[in-house]
């Protein structure tokens, strides 16, 4: 914690020493040109505190954001300088030269530094006053074959990503075929189950014909001689209004044999 503040108080007095310059800068001005004093020695300024910020640990970045213990523009400074830390390699050396821009807030101070993997643009912003930095931002140089690279693989991740939306919309339409079977068998599942058909009616039993009884009222032959062998085998006399026979049936054989 104690660096950290080393740090900072460093780059706060660097800054806190172009107030003193501030007077006979705006004295100095004619129209929006500025001084060629306060102009180089923003720009040694810009170059210091690049200095400054490269020079510290990754670890003291880490707190400083955490803690957001400057103002916001130069916390998304320490942020993007944190992710191109390894695009850039180790500081080299910065230009002498730079450039100075009058802005609405402020100043916004350029130098180009030689880092070990490429060139950087460092843009520094402070306020009107010239007392707070307010902005930091880091534009390394790419080559014209890592920005065709970078544009190919933005390329090829956005075709990429809008096949994969329409591949995976084909099969979600391909699926609902399969939904509605689904949903389908789901209600007939859901239905109540149909009753059962009704037993049918027993076909009716046929009532067996009433035993044939032979009509023998009329064989008077016949009748007479059953009539005198029953009063031959009777003991008893006839009576005198005789015999009546009222029906005769047939015998089976065998009794007849058993007789």
């Amino acid at each position: 914690m104690k660096q950290i503040k080393k740090h900072f108080v460093w780059i706060l007095c660097t800054v806190f020493c172009l107030m003193s310059l501030t007077a006979c800068g705006k004295a100095a001005e004619s129209g929006s040109a500025l001084d060629p004093q306060m102009t180089t020695y923003m720009i040694q300024t810009a170059g210091s505190v690049l200095e400054e910020v490269t020079s510290m640990a990754e670890s003291d970045i880490d707190m400083i954001i955490e803690q957001g213990a400057s103002e916001p523009g130069v916390l998304a400074g320490l942020e993007s300088y944190k992710s191109l830390k390894s695009d850039l390699g180790a500081l080299v050396s910065v230009s002498p030269e730079g450039t100075v821009t009058e802005v609405d807030d402020g100043y916004e101070i350029a130098v180009t530094a030689q880092f070990e993997q490429r060139e950087c643009e460092f843009v520094l912003g402070i306020d009107d006053q010239v007392a707070q930095m307010i902005s930091m931002t880091f534009n390394p140089v790419y080559s014209l074959g890592e920005n065709m690279t970078k544009a190919a693989l933005n390329t090829l991740m956005g075709m990429g990503t809008v096949f994969l939306v329409l591949i995976f919309i084909s099969l979600l339409i391909s699926c609902f075929k399969y939904i509605n079977v689904i949903e389908k068998k789901m209600k007939e599942k859901s239905a109540p189950a149909a009753a059962p058909a009704p037993a049918p009616a027993p076909a009716p039993v046929p009532v067996p014909a009433a035993e044939y009884e032979e009509d023998v009222t009329d064989d008077l032959e016949l009748v007479a001689v059953i009539t005198a062998a029953i009063a031959a085998a009777s003991e008893s006399a006839a009576p005198a209004d005789g015999l009546v026979v009222r029906s005769i049936r047939r015998v089976p054989n065998s009794k007849w044999k058993n007789a």
